[in-house]
């Protein structure tokens, strides 16, 4: 029987400086995107941060963050809590207590606001953290991640985003059996998921082989599956909780700073509408479709993603280094 793969076996070789951050009272694995090799951040640079999505963890933002850099910024992609290398502790898997680690990242780095970027329940992480934590984060860029009350609402209203939603959230709710579907086979269901989800293109490339190769690995490190099972648990029961009903109504309020909302064109989990209806949550809302994309437009066509993603920070008021 294989052994089940180390947490630190996420910290690859490269151009990335590895940190341990503590925030919000855990650890939290970063990596930062650093090819000059040098320990000390970079002085002066507004902070990106990167918040990944169900099955991944910080390397989903492996073409991005050299974007990003080269445009003048500081980018550190994180492993959300019960990811990779961070802490897995028993809760926290909830939309309060990821906002919470997102704006104390933010300090914890050493900055007082950040531009969030965010894909699927990091996007989730994103809108919280910049309406319950308003001072920390100065812009939102959101991937396939509808504001949850516009996903809500659309999961009620539409049978085809329902049935996208419910297939999932629903099968989450039964205990060990998600858990031990992900981690079988090492991994085979993870990739089978993201395979579904994904455009006709991104799956045939050898950038997709490499991925899949590293998402089932991570998958398997112990408790990853269970921690990230439990915030769509948490999506479904809070429903039908006070705790989710103070959630929304904290979250039913329009936003005062840019949001970029990106959707892949063949995304089948998250469908237009939903994206589209956000701006009713965002004073200053630039919705954008990337062809050909699926689910995960940032690794399908970074290409496309990452020049836009640059342009949007630089029409934000501030400090950058490079024109």
């Amino acid at each position: 029987m294989t052994s089940a793969p180390d947490p630190s076996s996420v910290r690859f070789t490269g151009p990335w400086r590895h940190h341990d951050v503590r925030a919000n009272g855990i650890r939290i694995h970063a990596a930062e995107y650093r090819p000059d090799g040098v320990d000390d951040p970079p002085a002066g640079r507004p902070l990106v941060l990167f918040l990944h999505g169900f099955g991944g963890f910080w390397w989903s933002w492996r073409h991005l963050l050299p974007q990003v850099h080269d445009a003048g910024y500081r980018a550190v992609a994180v492993d959300l809590r019960g990811y990779g290398d961070s802490d897995k502790p028993p809760r926290g898997y909830d939309g309060w207590t990821l906002s919470g680690d997102a704006s104390g990242l933010i300090r914890a780095l050493g900055h007082t606001s950040a531009t969030l970027v965010g894909h699927a329940e990091g996007g989730l992480g994103c809108w919280a953290a910049a309406t319950l934590h308003p001072r920390a984060v100065s812009a939102v860029a959101v991937i396939s991640s509808p504001h949850p009350i516009a996903l809500k609402r659309s999961t009620l209203r539409n049978r085809d985003q329902r049935s996208a939603m419910l297939s999932q959230l629903t099968f989450a709710q039964l205990p060990r059996m998600p858990e031990d579907r992900l981690t079988r086979d090492d991994g085979a269901a993870l990739a089978d998921l993201i395979t579904e989800r994904s455009g006709v293109a991104w799956p045939t490339t050898p950038d997709f082989v490499d991925a899949i190769t590293r998402y089932r690995s991570a998958i398997q490190i112990p408790g990853t599956a269970h921690c990230a099972l439990e915030y769509g648990r948490w999506a479904w029961r809070s429903q039908f909780r006070p705790d989710g009903s103070r959630f929304m109504s904290r979250m039913n309020q329009r936003l005062h700073i840019p949001v970029l909302a990106l959707h892949g064109e063949q995304d089948p989990f998250i469908l237009p509408q939903p994206v589209l209806s956000s701006h009713d949550w965002a004073v200053d809302y630039r919705p954008r479709e990337i062809a050909g994309a699926g689910h995960y437009a940032h690794e399908e066509a970074s290409d496309e993603v990452g020049p836009q993603l640059v342009e949007f920070l630089r029409s934000l008021p501030g400090p950058r280094l490079i024109g």
